[in-house]
C-alpha cells in the first residue's frame, strides 16, 4: 500500500504551527489552561486598525486550536484596553492590508465574531480609555473587569460613521436599548461605575486590582470542566443570538461605506477631529 503524500507545511500561517504564533500588534501566550492575549501598540493607545482586528481573530482561531487553553484574557498593554478605530488611516480603508472598502470596512465584525465564540471563556481586563471598536471587543468577551477610572466612549456618531461591526446588537442585549440609544447617539462618555450598573461590566475595581481579579477568576474557571464551560458558554450565546443577533449584522460593512462617501458625515467628522486634536 503506498503511503499518502505528506504535504509540506506552510511556515508562514501562524495558524499551522504549534508553537506560539508572532503578530505585529498583539501578543498571545499559554501557560496551562491559561492564555493571554494583548493589544500592543501601547504607544498609540492600542488602537485597532485593519491589521490589528485581522490579527485578534486570527489569535482567536489559534487558541481554538489549543485545546487545553479553558480560559484566555484580553487587555492592552501600556495605560489603555484600546483607543478604538485607528483615525491615521481613517477614511482611506481601501489601503488597509490591500483590501476593498467593502472588506476593510467586514474586519471589525469578523473579529468580533471570532472573538465572541471562541471555545475558551474570554475575559476583558480593562483600564484606561475603552473607546468605540474597544467597546466592541470588550462586548464580544464572555467577563468583563475594569478599573475605576476607565474612561467609556462610544464617539462613532461625532466622526460620521455608524457604530458597526455588530455593536448595536451586542449593546442592546447587555445593557438595553434605552441605554444603547443614550451612549451611542449621544457619544456621552461614561465611567466603569455606571457601566457596571448598566450591567456591561462584571465588577469594578482599583486599577492595580484589575489583572490579579482576571487572573484569580481564570484560575477558578481552570479548575472546572472544559464541556461544562464551553457547553454553558454557547447555550448562553444561543440565548443572547435569539435575543438580539448579532452575526446578522454583516451590513454592518456597508453602512460604513456609505458613510465614508457620504458628505455630511465626511465634514462632521472632520470638524470632530479637528476638535480632539486641539
Amino acid at each position: 500500500m503506498e503511503c499518502d503524500e505528506v504535504q509540506p507545511v506552510n511556515e508562514e500561517d501562524p495558524m499551522t504551527q504549534d508553537s506560539t504564533p508572532a503578530f505585529e500588534t498583539l501578543e498571545v501566550a499559554v501557560e496551562g489552561m491559561n492564555g493571554r492575549l494583548t493589544l500592543n501598540r501601547p504607544e498609540k493607545l492600542n488602537p485597532l486598525s485593519t491589521r490589528t482586528l485581522r490579527e485578534l481573530a486570527d489569535a482567536a482561531r489559534w487558541f481554538d486550536t489549543q485545546r487545553q487553553v479553558k480560559t484566555v484574557i484580553v487587555s492592552g498593554k501600556g495605560r489603555a484596553f484600546s483607543a478604538g478605530a485607528d483615525i491615521s488611516s481613517f477614511g482611506d480603508v481601501a489601503s488597509n492590508d490591500g483590501l476593498s472598502p467593502r472588506e476593510s470596512a467586514e474586519t471589525g465584525w469578523l473579529m468580533a465574531r471570532a472573538m465572541e465564540e471562541m471555545r475558551a471563556v474570554t475575559i476583558a481586563a480593562i483600564w484606561g480609555p475603552c473607546v468605540g471598536g474597544g467597546i466592541v471587543l470588550a462586548g464580544a468577551c464572555d467577563f468583563r473587569i475594569a478599573a475605576r477610572d476607565t474612561y467609556f466612549s462610544i464617539p462613532e456618531v461625532d466622526l460620521g460613521i455608524p457604530l458597526a461591526w455588530g455593536g448595536i446588537p451586542r449593546l442592546v442585549r447587555e445593557i438595553g436599548p434605552a441605554a444603547t440609544r443614550d451612549l451611542v447617539m449621544t457619544c456621552r462618555p461614561f465611567t466603569a461605575d455606571e457601566a457596571a450598573g448598566l450591567g456591561f461590566l462584571n465588577s469594578v475595581l482599583d486599577a492595580h486590582e484589575v489583572l490579579p481579579a482576571a487572573e484569580k477568576l481564570a484560575m477558578d474557571l481552570g479548575r472546572k470542566s472544559g464541556l461544562a464551560l464551553y457547553a454553558t458558554k454557547t447555550g448562553i450565546n444561543a440565548a443572547l443570538e435569539a435575543m438580539s443577533p448579532a452575526s446578522g449584522s454583516w451590513s454592518d460593512a456597508d453602512s460604513l461605506v456609505v458613510a465614508l462617501g457620504d458628505p455630511e458625515s465626511r465634514r462632521l467628522s472632520a470638524e470632530y477631529l479637528e476638535r480632539v486634536r486641539k
